[in-house]
C-alpha cells in the first residue's frame, strides 16, 4: 500500500514442441529467456518442509492486503521471508497527522517504514515491538545487496528483505511500471538510513526478475504471496482517482501491478530454469492478493478478525513520541493509531484472494481410492490415497498445462470422466511484450484413467489488456452429458461456453447482468437444471435454464441479502437448492433460497467462505472459526473444530463417500494434502 496517485482459438498441447495451434501456447520469452515446456510428466521437488514468501511492492502491503492470512501461517509456526520491492520513501515526507508538513528525506522515511515493520512482526511473534533484530546484508545475484533483518521466537522465525529500489525515478514518476514496460529504463536503489547496506545497486528488467528467482532458488518456499498481476478495470473521474491513490484505468496502484507482474515472471522463470535438463519442478503453491480492490467491493471481515488484523498496523504506524532506537523514525505515522480502520478507503477491512478458489478438486477413482487435483509449481498435479480410506497422499502425478493461475475447476461426466479447467498464463512479457491469458482444458480418456492432451479454450475477451482481467473458470456437467464453462469477464460480468454432448464447444457468450466478483458456484437442482450464483455488490446474482438442455440466463433479482463474498450452494431435500454464505463484515451463516425464503438458522460463526455438500442424512457444512481454524457443522447439527494436523492453506473441499462418510480435503503450507475424518469411521 502507498499514498500517492499514479500516473483461442482451440489449440492442443504436445511433448516437447509446447502448441500445435495458438490457443495455448507456451509464454514467449524475452530475448530468449527460459519458460518451462508445458508437457506433463516433469518430476516434482520432494519439499515438506514448509516456507511462506511474500513480496511486496511497498512496506505494509502485506499488513493490509495479505494478512490475516500471513498472520495464521506464523502462528502456525512456518517461517516467514518477506521482500519489499521498493524503499517505500516517495517524496521522503513522513506525515504527522496534526502537524505541518514534514521535512523531505527520503533515506530517513524508508528507514522509518522499516523500523515499523519491525515493530509489527515483533508484536506478531508474541515480543515486545522494540525487541532487537539482527540486521545483515544478503548478497543478491547479480553482486547486489540488500538489507536483511532476523527474528526468531518460540521456533517461529521471520525474514525481512529490503531490495530498496527507488519508487520515483528522472522524467519517471511511477519508476516500477516503468521498469516493467520500457526497455531503456534503470532504477538505483535508495540507501536507507540506519541500514548495514551503504552503497546503491542499479536495476533494470532482468536484474529484478534474475533477484527474485535468486531468492527462490535461496529459500524454496512452499508458499509465495503476491500482489495482483491484473488488476480489475475501474474507471474514476480523476479527481476520485487520484484520491483512491490508483493508477488510470485500474482498482490498484500501479506499483501493485508492477511488482506483482515481475513475482509471477520469476515464478515462472524459476520453474523453467530448475525443469531445465530434466529437473525437478519446485513444489511451491502461490496465492495473489488484491489491492486496492477492497475499496470498490463490500468488506468480508467481521469485527473480530479485523481488530486483529488492524491491530498489526498499529506498531507499523509507530509514533514520533516512541524511542525505537531508529534515527530515521520510528514507523509510517501517517498510518498509525485507528486511521486504517476511519480510513474511508476501507483497505484493511477485507482479504480478497485475486483467484479465489473453492478447494482442491477431490474425485474418486474406480478403485475406491480419491484422487486430488490442485496447482503446484504452476503446473497441474494430481495425488492419489495410497490406499482407498487411508487418508495419506502418494507422490504428485505432473499433468503439465503450465503456468497456471492458483485455481483448478472440476466437472464430472455422467461416465465419471473428469474434466479440470484452468487459467493459463499464455504469455507474461514486460517492455511491451505480448501478455495474455487463455481458458485451458485438461480431460481424461476414461474414468480413472490418463487423460488426453491440454485444449485451449481461449478468451471471451478480444485483446490482451482486457483478457487479463478474466477470473477463475467454473463448470458443471448437466445430466446429458453437456459442460457448461463460466468465468468472470473483464466487465466484473459473466462470460460463458457450452459443450453439447458429443459435440464441440460453441462461441462465448456474454450472460449479462450486474457487476459481480470472482468465485462463481454453479450446480444442478433436481430437475436437472443448471444454475449459477455470484456475489455482487448489494445481493446475490442468479442465472438458470427454464428447461435442462436450454440457455442460461439472468434471473430476476429476488432480493437477497448483500453477500461479502462467494456463494456455497447445495441441493435441497426437496430438489431445489440452498444457499450458503456470509453477509459482509458479519461472522454469521445466511441460509437462504434462491428465492430468498429463509432456511433454518446454522450456526457456523467465522470469516469467509463456506463448503458444503449433501448427505444422505442432510447438509454438512465446512468453514474457518474467528481464529481460522476449520469447522464442521454436520449433518446431525454437531459442530466439530478440527485441532490438529497442519494448517489449512486455503479453501479446503468436502467429500462424501459411501465407505468414509464425510471429510475434507485441503493443503497444508508445505504444499502437501492433508485429509480430516471429523466424524467417527465404521470399521471394515
Amino acid at each position: 500500500m502507498d499514498h500517492i496517485p499514479v500516473v483461442g482459438r482451440r489449440g492442443v498441447l504436445v511433448a516437447g514442441v509446447g502448441l500445435v495451434a495458438a490457443g495455448c501456447s507456451v509464454p514467449a520469452p524475452r530475448r530468449g529467456g527460459p519458460v518451462a515446456d508445458p508437457a506433463p510428466g516433469a518430476p516434482i521437488a520432494a519439499a515438506r518442509r514448509a516456507r511462506l514468501m511474500q513480496i511486496a511492492a511497498h512496506p505494509d502491503d502485506d499488513l493490509y492486503f495479505m494478512n490475516p492470512d500471513t498472520q495464521r501461517m506464523v502462528d502456525a509456526g512456518v517461517p516467514l521471508v518477506s521482500v519489499y520491492v521498493t524503499a517505500g520513501e516517495h517524496d521522503g515526507r513522513n506525515h504527522i497527522p496534526g502537524r505541518g508538513g514534514a521535512p523531505a528525506d527520503k533515506a530517513a522515511y524508508s528507514s522509518a517504514r522499516h523500523q515499523g515493520l519491525r515493530q509489527a512482526y515483533a508484536a506478531m511473534l508474541g515480543l515486545d515491538m522494540f525487541t532487537a533484530w539482527r540486521k545483515d546484508v544478503i548478497v543478491l545475484r547479480g553482486d547486489r545487496r540488500a538489507e536483511i533483518n532476523t527474528l526468531s521466537h518460540g521456533g517461529r522465525r521471520v525474514e525481512l528483505v529490503f531490495l530498496n529500489l527507488a519508487m520515483h525515478a528522472p522524467r519517471r514518476w511511477t519508476a516500477l511500471p516503468s521498469l516493467w514496460k520500457d526497455r531503456a529504463l534503470g532504477l538505483r536503489t535508495v540507501v536507507a538510513d540506519d541500514s548495514p547496506v551503504r552503497r546503491a545497486d542499479a536495476y533494470d528488467y532482468d536484474a529484478l526478475v534474475d533477484v527474485l528467482v535468486g531468492l527462490m532458488e535461496r529459500y524454496r518456499p512452499t508458499v509465495i504471496h503476491t500482489l495482483d498481476p491484473d488488476p480489475d478495470i475501474q474507471h474514476s473521474d480523476e479527481r476520485t482517482r487520484r484520491k483512491d491513490s490508483e493508477q488510470p484505468g485500474y482498482s490498484d496502484h500501479g506499483d501493485h501491478t508492477a511488482v506483482a507482474s515481475f513475482s509471477w515472471a520469476a515464478m515462472i522463470r524459476w520453474v523453467a530454469d530448475a525443469t531445465r535438463d530434466g529437473g525437478a519442478v519446485p513444489a511451491f503453491v502461490a496465492t495473489a492478493f488484491r489491492g486496492y480492490y477492497n475499496r470498490h467491493w463490500p468488506k468480508n471481515l467481521p469485527g473480530p478478525v479485523l481488530g486483529e488484523k488492524a491491530a498489526h498496523l498499529v506498531p507499523y504506524g509507530g509514533d514520533p513520541s516512541w524511542d525505537c532506537g531508529n534515527s530515521g523514525g520510528c514507523g509510517d505515522y501517517n498510518v498509525g493509531g485507528t486511521r486504517p480502520l476511519t480510513n474511508r478507503k476501507g483497505w484493511v477491512r477485507a482479504t480478497h484472494h485475486r483467484y479465489p478458489s473453492p478447494g482442491p478438486v477431490v474425485a474418486t477413482e474406480p478403485d475406491g481410492r480419491l484422487a486430488v487435483y490442485g496447482v503446484l509449481g504452476l503446473r497441474a498435479v494430481r495425488r492419489r490415497e495410497t490406499a482407498p480410506g487411508s487418508g495419506r497422499w502418494g507422490a504428485p502425478d505432473d499433468l503439465g498445462g503450465g503456468p497456471l493461475a492458483p485455481a483448478l475447476g472440476g466437472a464430472t461426466l455422467a461416465d465419471g470422466r473428469l474434466l479440470l479447467f484452468g487459467l493459463r498464463f499464455s504469455a507474461l512479457g514486460g517492455h511491451g511484450g505480448p501478455n495474455s491469458r487463455e481458458v485451458v482444458l485438461l480431460e481424461q480418456r476414461e474414468a480413472g484413467g490418463p487423460f488426453l492432451a491440454w485444449t485451449g479454450l481461449g478468451n471471451p475477451e478480444r485483446g490482451d489488456d482486457r483478457g487479463r482481467r478474466l477470473g477463475v473458470p467454473v463448470a458443471v456437467a448437466d445430466r446429458d452429458g453437456g459442460v457448461h464453462l463460466f468465468v468472470r469477464n473483464a466487465d466484473k460480468g459473466v462470460s460463458s461456453r457450452r459443450r453439447p454432448a458429443g459435440g464441440g464447444w460453441g462461441p462465448w457468450r456474454d450472460l449479462g447482468g450486474a457487476e459481480v466478483q470472482d468465485g462463481l458456484s454453479a450446480a444442478l437442482d433436481g430437475s436437472g437444471r443448471v444454475h449459477l450464483f455470484a456475489a455482487g455488490r448489494d445481493t446475490v446474482h442468479h442465472w438458470a435454464q427454464d428447461a435442462p438442455g436450454g440457455p442460461v440466463t439472468l434471473r430476476a433479482g429476488a432480493g437477497l441479502p448483500a453477500p461479502g463474498g462467494p456463494v456455497a450452494v447445495a441441493p435441497a431435500g426437496d430438489g431445489g437448492l440452498a444457499l450458503h454464505y456470509r453477509a459482509p463484515a458479519r461472522a454469521e451463516l445466511l441460509s437462504l433460497r434462491p428465492d430468498g425464503t429463509p432456511l433454518p438458522r446454522i450456526t457456523l460463526a467465522g470469516y469467509g467462505p463456506v463448503a458444503v455438500t449433501a448427505t444422505a442424512g442432510g447438509t454438512a457444512l465446512l468453514g474457518r472459526d474467528l481464529r481460522g481454524h476449520l469447522q464442521l457443522r454436520t449433518p446431525a447439527g454437531r459442530l466439530v473444530r478440527r485441532t490438529r494436523g497442519p494448517a489449512a492453506l486455503g479453501a479446503a473441499t468436502l467429500h462424501v463417500t459411501a465407505r468414509d462418510g464425510i471429510r475434507a480435503v485441503g493443503l497444508g503450507p508445505d504444499a502437501h494434502p492433508w485429509t480430516w475424518f471429523p466424524e467417527p469411521r465404521a470399521e471394515g
